[in-house]
């Protein structure tokens, strides 16, 4: 039997069962082919009924250097980051050590018995296991070996955890499916690791995995994917991109979808186009063409894609093309660390461009605002004619989040303010860039409407409401004017913010994006200690009239985002400069996803210091 290491202390935490609350970490080699176990496991522990999240933090290498992938488990339904983690699958030599001395006492290692890692830390439970002999049994493929001992790995966590193996096995065949001699040698595989673990290892460790029903009718899927099906909802016809961490993925699913769902289904030929740009520049430039012209049109970059968008961004603004632009934030600057997450491209965004420009953003909290925000940005870019940025991130956009099954559409595309050749014959005459309405938006046609009405000039330069060229001082300021009358306009059609009020709380937290699922734990944290408070999730830029009410109510104002400059914060302080006093800052950037835990201590140490009162 291979031994385990376990102390008194150790055994003392052990008295009690802890179900379907912990952490688990896969710490391997990128390129070792880890990812499908990964998923296995969770996905095998979703099937259970037990809410899930997974988190792959890969470096930017093609192979070879190391890679973590984490897996929350939790019972009340929380998904965020945990900060501490209580299982680890030490499988990575390089990193082993360093791994097992970042766990808290108590925890739990599953490690190759040549690390020797009980070595290393003697006060946590160690689960040695011979994973190059148990390999050989798997196959007589030497190659085939390697890859393999990721299923061993999940085998022995299994019967460790008593994850179901019926539902191992489903997931076996959701991931290989098609594959059936894969299937079948994966399958083998757990088996060998189970029956192993259990005839040579006694549970030493108090977690388990037992069904719960909390999952049922949920679908588990990554937040680029959900953009993707939403823009194709949409009916974004023009996709053009330039590859780029980590925003590829949703044009790629979107190819995907579309070559399934926009086929015309009479000549076999696709109703949209795809274009591969070589660069974001041209990428941006094509899809304002095609905007222009009347399609809608989108392209997907990140933070050094958007600082390469800005002069193409501000001439779309100023000609009022609608155009989506989707941002999955990375940490910047210059190349940063590419696959690492953040939220720090919020000015960026919403001032993109050199002069007076303001754009409508979205931040997506969720995959079914992914989805939903998706489709409500062409909405918003053809009923403003402008660009409209949505702003998600690498943990939102390539990470695995439960959530309930998309709503299909139910409302017609908001197409804005087109005039058909009709309108324009029973109108008589036709002004480009005049507010007709009051509401700063202007009409316009699309080539190839039937009358000679329709055609106009479009220019980057100084232009009057009838899109003549023009620098007269008066002309310059009436269209700039007009241009933040309809930006102020967006704020009744932008999406509004969700607003949790406790009646009692001196504290009110605001926050967006991913940060959300981190937020809503540590107010259940925060309560725990007596700590009343509300919370505020802005949904868009502009902000709406809310913003203001919920500051008022509130003594003292914490902005959470993901970012060291505090870009929120000063956004809002601008917006508020009344109110600037109260308003503070719960900054985190290190690259991992917020934790929940970290938003609770940095509450509880303001709310200490004098500074904080």
């Amino acid at each position: 039997m291979v031994n385990t290491v376990t102390l008194n202390s150790v055994q003392s935490s052990n008295k009690g069962r802890i179900v379907n609350d912990f952490s688990i970490q896969v710490a391997t080699v990128n390129g070792s082919g880890s990812q499908s176990s990964n998923n296995i496991i969770m996905r095998s522990i979703f099937q259970m009924g037990v809410p899930v999240s997974g988190k792959n933090l890969f470096p930017s290498n093609i192979a070879g250097l190391p890679t973590w992938f984490t897996i929350r488990v939790n019972k009340n339904g929380y998904v965020g980051r945990k900060k501490e983690i209580d299982i680890l699958i030490a499988m990575n030599p390089q990193t082993a050590r360093e791994d097992v001395q970042a766990l808290e006492a108590g925890a739990v290692c599953i490690s190759p018995v040549e690390f020797k890692l009980n070595e290393v830390r003697i006060d946590i439970i160690h689960y040695l296991v011979p994973f190059s002999e148990l390999a050989v049994k798997t196959t007589d493929n030497i190659k085939l070996r390697k890859l393999l001992t990721n299923m061993l790995y999940v085998g022995v966590l299994a019967e460790l955890m008593q994850i179901s193996e019926e539902e191992i096995e489903r997931s076996i065949h959701k991931q290989f499916t098609g594959k059936t001699k894969a299937i079948e040698l994966n399958h083998s595989t757990v088996r060998i690791a189970r029956q192993w673990t259990k005839e040579n290892l006694k549970k030493q460790d108090p977690f388990f995995v037992e069904p719960l029903n909390k999952t049922q009718g949920k679908i588990i899927i990554d937040g680029n994917s959900a953009c993707a099906i939403g823009a194709m909802f949409a009916g974004a016809s023009v996709i053009t991109w330039y590859p780029i961490t980590p925003s590829s993925s949703l044009c790629e699913q979107l190819i995907d979808y579309l070559n399934v769902y926009r086929i015309d289904p009479e000549t076999g030929k696709a109703t949209f186009a795809v274009i591969q740009a070589e660069d974001e520049l041209a990428a941006l430039g094509m899809a304002i063409g095609a905007g222009w012209a009347g399609a809608r049109s989108m392209t997907s970059t990140s933070g050094p894609g958007i600082s390469l968008m800005a002069e193409l961004a501000g001439f779309a603004y100023f000609t009022e093309i609608p155009v989506v632009i989707f941002d999955i934030q990375r940490i910047g600057p210059s190349t940063g660390m590419p696959t690492r997450t953040s939220q720090a491209d919020i000015i960026s965004a919403y001032y993109l461009s050199h002069g007076d420009t303001k754009h409508i953003v979205l931040f997506p909290g969720s995959v079914e605002e992914c989805y939903s925000m998706a489709m409500q940005a062409f909405d918003l870019a053809e009923r403003f004619q402008t660009p409209v940025f949505v702003l998600s991130d690498l943990d939102l956009g390539m990470n695995n989040w439960m959530a309930e099954p998309f709503v299909y559409p139910d409302k017609p595309l908001d197409r804005g303010k087109v005039l058909t050749a009709q309108e324009l014959e029973k109108l008589g005459k036709f002004e480009r860039y005049k507010d007709v309405d009051g509401d700063g938006i202007p009409y316009r046609t699309v080539p190839g409407t039937n009358s000679p009405l329709a055609a106009y000039f479009t220019r980057g330069s100084g232009h009057t409401e009838k899109a003549t060229y023009t620098e007269k001082p008066d002309d310059y300021v009436n269209l700039m004017n007009r241009l933040n009358h309809k930006f102020n306009t967006a704020k009744t059609y932008v999406p509004k913010p969700e607003v949790v009020s406790d009646k009692d709380a001196k504290i009110g937290i605001i926050g967006f994006g991913s940060s959300d699922v981190a937020i809503r734990e540590s107010r259940d944290q925060l309560a725990e200690q007596k700590v009343k408070t509300s919370y505020y999730r802005i949904k868009a830029l502009p902000f709406t009239a809310e913003l203001r009410q919920f500051v008022e109510k509130h003594a003292t104002i914490y902005i959470v985002e993901q970012n060291r400059d505090a870009q929120l914060r000063d956004l809002i302080r601008l917006e508020l400069p009344d109110l600037a006093t109260k308003i503070k800052s719960i900054l985190h950037y290190n690259g991992l996803p917020i934790d929940a835990r970290s938003i609770t201590d940095a509450v509880l140490e303001q709310e200490k210091s004098p500074q904080g009162k």
